[in-house]
């Protein structure tokens, strides 16, 4: 499989959405030297004299090659002078094989490593720890970053490994990738993902591999056909004459052989390049029991059956999950592996949709994530400022396939595309996954992933904070919005126990009134059970203020909710400096990464007003760009 560029075709382009604060949810998405390793094809001779007792002359030698393996005798009278290596020279060299000589050794400062370029094999990043002004070691600061990149990396990552920890995730093979150049590479990172602490259930696809048995045999007339969402038939093939890419096989007994073949060898192949991995990885005791792969009947399935006059026969879709089965396997500390193959209770075979069936058994086992891997290299960006969609609310990826005329069928398993022929092949690709990521949602996943086929991407896309995919997320967000005039009687009487604890200033409803625009609320079913306020300031500056979350909903995440959209609303409008004041509920705000600082810190017109009395605490936090919400949210909303 060739991956070249992504080439503007390639790219897909989505609706321009709104970015006014209204709207704020819409597009949240060495120096060290090397040394060469000697060739071991090349020989460097070694004159030894030949063991004493031994059938040779005393004038042979023994030619030993430079990795120890004997290549040639020679003899002719060789003089016991030329033997440049001794006994007692052997023996000096294997000590100091583990042994230094401690006369060699002396202590230097570290920025001379760097002027030598001798830093650690290249892994220290050339940065001198001292500032130039002082020569003593420079004071620990949580803020400052390492000065050896992996450790950077590795930090970054720690939050995502965490949270990633025993969560189940499904993934998506499609046949396709099974030809590709770096597919070992990718089961080496499912692999990683495993030892990491994740769950993996992986489903893979066998489509390619049997539309290449039926082109070759060519003795079957069209046995596909594609469906609309009403469920009446459309020609298999688009204006160019070429077969739909929404279309769905009818598998008749010929082909269900094809395919019970096919999806046995896409299954023995991951099982083969996986069991490689995961040995490489965490079994290198023979004796463990955990890191299999294992393989079986955890779903049913069941048949399409007869559409507008159309027979599937054994084309179906999946019925069951047997969760507690897989759960068991996954507790075991093992990895699922599933085909396109479901059994009926009746003990027929079908054939199934694999990407509906990991929508489906992602939904069942309440995955964390769904990740969806594409056979091409293709990303979504946005058509006016050209800048890329990595993060989609699946109220925005129904709207995008809503405007490209998309339809997926949830119930059986197909999509349709009203205006398939003038879609190139990689838009339709990517359209589907995206369709296939929102059922996934829909059925409870609470993230889902579309990555391309690059080496080392779904290590990016999972493990740090840029990613290299599209991520889309639940509406974590949904309910909360500006609050109005007939909201001030229930703000206020949310706020007022606090106020009367003396946690919050005073706020008259003829105040709230007044300043209602600048309030945000959490509804649900028309009640309020969580507020706050946020105020803009110059030089990118906002406060948020009144944040309260109704006794009877807390620790249940609506108070990281409502302090999340306020933050991504300030990002939005321009304001990255972000600070709160507070007497009573420092800690909550420090475990959120905000930081104390002084009041000489906060905007001009904001430190007029500063109420010296009550002093309250002030506590800031800076968010650089809005990848830093989405990771965390990971914390809050798992």
């Amino acid at each position: 499989m060739k991956h070249d560029e992504v080439t503007d075709e390639e790219i897909l382009s989505i609706p321009s959405i709104d970015t006014n604060a209204n709207a704020i949810l819409a597009q949240n998405s060495t120096d060290g030297e090397i040394l060469p390793i000697p060739n071991s094809d090349t020989k460097t001779t070694t004159k030894v004299p030949p063991p004493q007792g031994g059938t040779d002359s005393d004038d042979d030698a023994v030619t030993i090659s430079s990795v120890g393996r004997t290549v040639g005798a020679q003899s002719d009278g060789i003089d016991k002078a030329d033997f440049n290596v001794s006994a007692p020279d052997l023996s000096r060299a294997s000590e100091a094989v583990l042994a230094i000589d401690p006369s060699t050794i002396e202590i230097i400062p570290f920025s001379q490593l760097s002027e030598e370029g001798m830093v650690l094999g290249g892994a220290y990043s050339g940065t001198e720890f001292s500032d130039g002004e002082t020569d003593s070691p420079p004071v620990a600061s949580s803020k400052r970053k390492s000065l050896f990149s992996f450790v950077n990396m590795f930090r970054g990552s720690a939050t995502y490994i965490a949270n990633h920890r025993n969560t189940i995730v499904v993934f998506h093979i499609p046949g396709e990738l099974l030809e590709w150049e770096g597919f070992s590479d990718l089961m080496d990172d499912i692999s990683l993902c495993w030892l990491l602490g994740m769950k993996p259930v992986v489903v893979v696809g066998c489509r390619t591999q049997v539309d290449d048995r039926l082109m070759e045999s060519m003795d079957t007339e069209c046995d596909i056909t594609s469906l609309s969402p009403d469920g009446k038939q459309v020609d298999c093939q688009d204006e160019e004459g070429t077969v739909r890419y929404d279309s769905v096989r009818v598998t008749d007994l010929d082909t269900l052989r094809i395919v019970k073949e096919e999806a046995g060898f896409v299954r023995f192949e991951v099982e083969r390049q996986l069991g490689r991995s995961l040995y490489r990885h965490g079994l290198m005791d023979e004796d463990s029991d955990d890191g299999n792969i294992v393989s079986g009947n955890f779903f049913s399935a069941q048949p399409y059956g007869v559409i507008d006059g159309l027979d599937f026969k054994f084309t179906g879709f999946p019925r069951k999950v047997e969760t507690d089965k897989i759960k068991q396997v996954l507790n075991a500390h093992d990895i699922v592996l599933l085909t396109s193959l479901g059994v009926s209770p009746s003990g027929e075979i079908f054939n199934v949709n694999t990407e509906h069936l990991a929508s489906f058994v992602a939904g069942a086992l309440k995955a964390t994530k769904v990740i969806y891997f594409t056979t091409n290299e293709i990303a979504f960006r946005e058509k006016e400022n050209k800048k890329l969609v990595q993060n989609l609310r699946v109220s925005d990826a129904r709207k995008v396939l809503q405007y490209n005329n998309v339809t997926v069928n949830q119930a059986k398993g197909f999509t349709y595309f009203e205006h398939d022929a003038r879609l190139p092949l990689p838009t339709k690709e990517a359209f589907v996954k995206l369709g296939w990521c929102v059922s996934s949602l829909e059925r409870g996943v609470k993230r889902a992933h579309i990555i391309s086929p690059i080496n080392g991407a779904l290590l990016q896309e999972l493990y740090t904070r840029d990613g290299s995919g599209t991520l889309i997320s639940r509406d974590i967000y949904e309910g909360i919005r500006v609050a109005d005039v007939g909201d001030v009687t229930g703000i206020f009487e949310l706020i007022e126990p606090l106020v009367n604890a003396g946690t919050l200033v005073p706020r008259p409803k003829n105040v709230l009134e007044k300043e209602i625009e600048s309030y945000y609320v959490f509804t649900r079913d028309s009640l309020i059970v969580a507020c706050a306020q946020i105020k803009l300031f110059e030089n990118g500056f906002a406060e948020i203020g009144c944040l309260v979350v109704k006794k009877e909903y807390r620790s249940q995440g609506r108070g990281d909710a409502m302090l999340g959209y306020l933050e991504r609303l300030s990002v939005q409008v321009g304001c990255a400096n972000i600070f709160v004041l507070s007497t009573q509920t420092m800690e909550w705000f420090v475990e959120r990464d905000f930081a104390p600082v002084s009041v000489d810190d906060l905007p001009p017109s904001r430190q007029a007003i500063y109420n010296h009395v009550r002093k309250s605490k002030i506590y800031m936090k800076r968010i650089e760009d809005k990848r830093e919400l989405d990771a965390a949210e990971l914390w809050w909303d798992r």
